[in-house]
């Protein structure tokens, strides 16, 4: 519990709108996108809400010295527990920050709060004719500072690559409230540890972001979508692999296996030819049409090579945005295929992209569940989700046991845990494996040399 003389403390800094104490206004800040259970237990203390980054240091300066713990959160659209406050203490919300603070054109570079919204970003710049790549699927609402926070990605990572390639700067806010400011907009900069780095993917363990500086690059002047559709999961798999190889990097190549298209035809209602086992979404972009043509010419070539069922090239921007709203929407229509699902995220080598889906398969078989597969396909990022009824006796065992087989399998082919979804609370109980004892001895040595009381999202990570 939180005395109420900090509460004052914290209400002065603030102001008493933006701190929120009743057990039904602190319920909202106990849950994030992710499939952790509610639970009154993880219900905050205190909600604080800040609007600038002196504001959040003064907070944390009175969190520090009372050891309260704190829980940096955005919109809570992460996927893997990381705003949810497991340990009581503050949620300090961030969303009221949310000021676009310079676009500078001539260095192609954009500072913004950490409550600017991905989209924001996005829009903001590409009416300079300038481009923010990283485009997680939550992008509609997700903030900067959860993507720094979590190194989100997105599917345009094939060809631009995901947050932390963007990130030139940031400005944080340490455990005990002093400031720093990291990086520049210097292209070359090696002066000092790259702080820059560290923070972006530490999950709110380490320190709070309130700013960002983020490179942008010129707007590709033209682009299309493609959607190819295959006999098999296999065919697709070495469709992306060959045509890559081939030289060809389409910026988002997007894999649906057979149980998501199904999903997506219940959701839409629509017919799918039964002989269809795998489709990929396609984006390619150049700076001029000649371009997209013959991008489209090899991709297709390479996907005759592997008995390509249908080929459809998107002949205006309604019927782009059609086939990129199946694809955005893809979560929801595999969640209400079952009373419960479980949304992982595994990175591999590309070239293990399919091995790792067979594997996948067959833990499904072997536990008696559906387990719909999509993914980042050019990349090598899977999405696994076990569809499944926890009300039916021993079911849960076999998620976890699936969920469990999985981290192994990806482990076993080289890949790891995450690929743009974090650790969070969801797996922690797998990232000694990942990274070994040692490995996770070192992180915990940076985090005691940030945050020496441990009052910085604790419970996350291991």
């Amino acid at each position: 519990m939180i005395a109420d003389e900090i509460k004052l403390k914290i209400r002065d800094i603030v102001g008493s709108e933006n701190v929120l104490d009743s057990n039904v206004d602190c319920f909202g800040y106990s849950y994030d996108s992710s499939f952790v259970p509610m639970s009154a237990e993880n219900i905050p203390d205190l909600v604080v809400i800040p609007s600038t980054t002196k504001e959040v240091s003064a907070v944390m300066a009175i969190a520090n010295q009372y050891g309260i713990p704190v829980t940096p959160r955005g919109t809570a659209s992460g996927r893997t527990g990381g705003c949810i406050p497991i340990r009581g203490g503050i949620s300090l919300a961030l969303h009221r920050m949310t000021q676009i603070i310079e676009l500078d054109e001539r260095n192609m570079m954009i500072t913004v709060e950490a409550g600017v919204r991905t989209i924001d970003v996005y829009n903001f710049c590409a009416e300079k004719g300038l481009f923010f790549p990283p485009d997680p699927a939550s992008w509609k609402y997700s903030t900067i500072g959860g993507n720094v926070g979590e190194n989100a990605g997105g599917m345009r990572a094939v060809k631009y690559g995901v947050t932390s390639n963007y990130v030139m700067g940031l400005e944080v806010v340490l455990a005990d409230g002093s400031i720093i400011n990291t990086g520049g907009k210097a292209i070359k900069n090696v002066t000092g540890y790259n702080l820059t780095q560290l923070f972006t993917g530490s999950e709110g363990t380490l320190g709070v972001i309130t700013k960002a500086i983020l490179r942008l690059i010129p707007m590709p002047k033209v682009r299309n979508t493609m959607q190819l559709m295959f006999p098999s999961l296999d065919n697709a798999c070495n469709t992306i692999h060959k045509m890559l190889i081939s030289g060809v990097v389409p910026a988002a190549a997007e894999l649906m296996d057979k149980i998501s298209l199904q999903a997506v035809a219940k959701h839409r209602k629509l017919d799918i030819n039964p002989s269809i086992e795998a489709c990929i979404v396609l984006e390619i972009d150049g700076e001029t049409n000649e371009d997209l043509q013959e991008q489209a010419k090899k991709i297709q070539i390479t996907a005759n090579e592997f008995d390509v069922i249908e080929v459809r090239i998107a002949a205006s921007q309604q019927e782009v945005d059609d086939i990129w709203a199946i694809r955005r929407g893809l979560s929801s229509a595999i969640g209400a295929m079952a009373p419960n699902r479980f949304g992982e995220d595994i990175s591999v080598p590309r070239d293990a992209f399919p091995e790792t889906v067979r594997l996948i398969r067959r833990i499904a078989e072997k536990n008696k569940l559906t387990i719909a597969v999509y993914g980042h396909a050019g990349d090598g990022n899977i999405h696994p989700s076990v569809l499944c009824d926890l009300s039916k006796p021993g079911e849960e065992q076999q998620v976890h046991d699936a969920i469990d087989e999985i981290f192994a399998a990806a482990l076993s082919v080289g890949g790891t845990l995450s690929g743009e979804h974090g650790i969070g609370i969801t797996k922690r109980p797998h990232i000694a494996k990942a990274l070994g004892e040692a490995g996770v001895n070192t992180l915990k040595m940076v985090k005691q040399v940030f945050d020496p009381n441990g009052i910085l999202n604790p419970g996350k990570i291991w």
